[in-house]
């Protein structure tokens, strides 16, 4: 396994509505300062925040899945399916864009959200009808564990959300002082942002030493074999990240940006 940690400043960055809504982007489009421009099928993740109510106008969508997923504060999405939907903290709006939709948003004051694009295969997923579905937090899987370490399923075994696209989605959050581990499968590449605090990311039953990370950083590691990742919580508060896995490579040809 091969882990890279990207600092925010290696990272894009975008605004809205006259700078209310900031964005900091691990995975950006050309001309926005972010050095990965895609991880597979994982084609951009925004982290937004507001420092007042702000609205993004309406605006179209064509091929790409696209899931709103809100930390803090409530999301407002409207389109032209005629749906007309509020999400609050722990909820998610997901998008199948297919054949094509347009959306407007707005989000509420000291709000903090994501906003991540997936992307399927265009020639079919152009094909499809654009869907809308919203989810509530407490539709999620929810475990906590023992060991000081609670994990939310955000898409993936047991979750609400189904997609076309080979994803899966976590939100994690990390006792002070207490380890983590995931697997990571064969082929897949595992992504993780880190909201809160901050750690180190190792591999299980090596000598490796483990990479140190921060608040902010995006961290990506890639794997060719079965390997399970161990994370620690070196801060004294709580950890929170948000990890999404996905293929390496897909069987179809991915959009190039430009």
């Amino acid at each position: 396994m091969q882990a890279r940690v990207y600092t925010p400043a290696m990272q894009g960055i975008g605004e809205f509505d006259g700078g209310k809504i900031k964005e900091q982007k691990p995975i950006g489009f050309p001309g926005e300062g972010s050095v990965i421009k895609r991880v597979g099928p994982l084609f951009y993740w925004a982290w937004a925040t507001s420092s007042a109510e702000a609205m993004i106008g309406l605006h179209p969508h064509q091929g790409f899945e696209i899931m709103t997923y809100v930390v803090k504060g409530s999301a407002f999405h409207g389109d032209t399916l005629g749906t007309d939907s509020t999400v609050g903290a722990g909820g998610a709006q997901v998008m199948q864009t297919g054949s094509g939709v347009s959306h407007q948003e707005k989000i509420s004051a000291d709000a903090e959200l994501f906003q991540i694009w997936f992307e399927p295969e265009l020639t079919e997923a152009v094909r499809r009808k654009p869907t809308y579905r919203q989810y509530e937090h407490e539709e999620f899987p929810q475990v906590s564990h023992a060991a000081g370490y609670k994990v939310k399923t955000v898409i993936g075994t047991d979750a609400p959300v189904q997609l076309v696209t080979d994803i899966e989605m976590w939100d994690v959050e990390i006792n002070s002082g207490a380890h983590y581990q995931h697997k990571i499968d064969a082929g897949y590449s595992l992504t993780a942002l880190v909201i809160r605090g901050q750690g180190t990311w190792g591999e299980s039953g090596t000598s490796k030493q483990p990479v140190q990370f921060h608040h902010k950083d995006f961290i990506l590691a890639a794997t060719e074999s079965e390997t399970e990742v161990a994370i620690t919580n070196s801060d004294e508060e709580i950890m929170r990240l948000i990890l999404i896995k996905v293929p390496t490579t897909v069987p179809y040809p991915l959009y190039r940006k430009r």
